[in-house]
């Protein structure tokens, strides 16, 4: 058996998909990519079923707010291939006027808890999930925590005002 490589990925993916995806990089030899929500569950269904590449572990999907780029939401899949031991990061961009992007819990029964979490924190919506709903935090909580719309720190706690520290 032939040995999986970053640059095979990334010639079965241009293949297959062209310019649909993109950005491809290699931080610390982790192949990372990005594609768009049209695309993401057609890949990532390719990614698993090919008989070669096998990346049928989905590790986690999760998002990561950046409030200054056009959009602002980045959600994040790790998919391991066991065969291999390779690993792969796909991220989809998306606004924050349109926070939607597919399910993939038809893929991995899995992905329905990280979907549920990442919504619970990010607001992402996933599109045919079957349960979307608030799975660590109080269902009545009317924002999603993990924005970065808050201050990091509570301006008003009298323990971090400087002369306490003789500053």
């Amino acid at each position: 058996m032939d040995k999986l490589t970053n640059q095979l990925v990334i010639s079965k993916l241009q293949a297959a998909f062209g310019d649909k995806v993109y950005n491809f990089s290699e931080p610390k030899g982790l192949l990372t990519l990005e594609t768009d929500r049209e695309t993401i569950i057609d890949l990532l269904m390719m990614i698993k079923e090919d008989e070669f590449m096998q990346f049928i572990y989905l590790t986690d999907i999760t998002a990561v707010h950046y409030p200054e780029l056009e959009k602002e939401y980045a959600v994040v899949y790790h998919v391991h291939s066991l065969i291999h031991n390779v690993r792969i990061r796909i991220k989809v961009f998306i606004t924050a006027a349109d926070p939607r992007i597919p399910t993939a819990s038809f893929l991995w029964n899995g992905a329905n808890w990280m979907e549920r979490e990442t919504y619970d924190f990010f607001g992402i919506q996933f599109e045919g999930h079957p349960d979307l709903r608030r799975i660590l935090n109080m269902d009545d909580l009317g924002v999603f925590p993990m924005r970065k719309e808050y201050p990091l720190e509570d301006p008003n706690r009298v323990d971090k005002k400087d002369f306490y520290f003789g500053r």
